[in-house]
C-alpha cells in the first residue's frame, strides 16, 4: 500500500509540472524516439531506458516498426515527458516554493492526536488546502532527496494541520499530529 501511495504523489508531482508545458512534447513514434535520443546521447542507453532492444530502438527512428507493443509504448511516452522541458518545470517549482506555495487537493482518512476528551477518530475528508511555500519548498527537497512515502505524506500531513485544521493557530492548539492514509487520490497544483 504504501509503495502505491508514493507512486500518487509522486504521479501528482508530474502532473502539476506538465500543466507548466510551453509546448507539447513530441506525439509520433519517431518525433518521441528522436528526442530521447537526443537526450540520452546514443540508441543504446535508449535501449536500456525502455528495456528494449538497440534494434529496435533503431526500427522505431526509422520508421520501419511503427506499433510498439503498449507497455513499450507507454515507457516512451513516459521517459518523453519525463524529460521535457526541464527549465520551464524548474522555474515554476522555484516559484512555488519562493512564494507561490502549493495547492493540495485530496480524499484521504486524516487521523490526528488531539487531547483527551475530543474525537480523533479518523474519517475520509476530500480537502483543497493552499500550502504556503515553505512547504511547497520541502516537499520538492525531499522528493529530488528520494524521500520515503511516509516522508512526502508527513510534510503534506503537517502542512494541513497549520493551514487547515489549526488555521495558522488560531483553533485545535491540542492537536498534535495529522497522518493521511488510505489516499484515494491527491492531485497538486502549484
Amino acid at each position: 500500500m504504501s509503495r502505491m501511495v508514493s507512486a500518487r504523489i509522486e504521479d501528482a508531482i508530474e502532473r502539476a509540472d506538465r500543466e507548466a508545458f510551453t509546448k507539447d512534447p513530441p506525439k509520433t513514434l519517431k518525433g518521441q524516439i528522436r528526442y530521447l535520443l537526443k537526450q540520452l546521447g546514443s540508441t543504446r542507453a535508449v535501449a536500456v531506458e525502455l528495456g528494449v532492444t538497440a534494434d529496435s530502438v533503431n526500427r522505431y527512428r526509422r520508421g520501419a516498426r511503427k506499433n510498439p507493443r503498449a507497455d513499450v509504448a507507454a515507457k516512451i511516452d513516459a521517459a518523453v515527458r519525463s524529460r521535457w522541458q526541464p527549465q520551464v518545470r524548474k522555474r515554476r517549482r522555484k516559484q512555488a516554493a519562493a512564494s507561490g506555495g502549493i495547492t493540495v487537493e485530496a480524499r484521504a482518512r486524516f487521523g490526528y492526536t488531539a487531547p483527551v476528551g475530543t474525537t480523533d477518530d479518523g474519517r475520509f475528508r476530500r480537502l483543497t488546502v493552499h500550502l504556503p511555500a515553505t512547504y511547497a519548498q520541502r516537499l520538492f527537497e525531499a522528493r529530488d532527496a528520494g524521500a520515503s512515502d511516509q516522508q512526502m505524506r508527513g510534510i503534506i500531513a503537517e502542512g494541513f494541520k497549520d493551514v487547515y485544521f489549526q488555521d495558522g493557530g488560531a483553533r485545535a492548539s491540542g492537536l498534535s499530529d495529522v497522518e493521511i492514509n488510505d489516499i484515494e487520490y491527491l492531485d497538486l497544483d502549484f
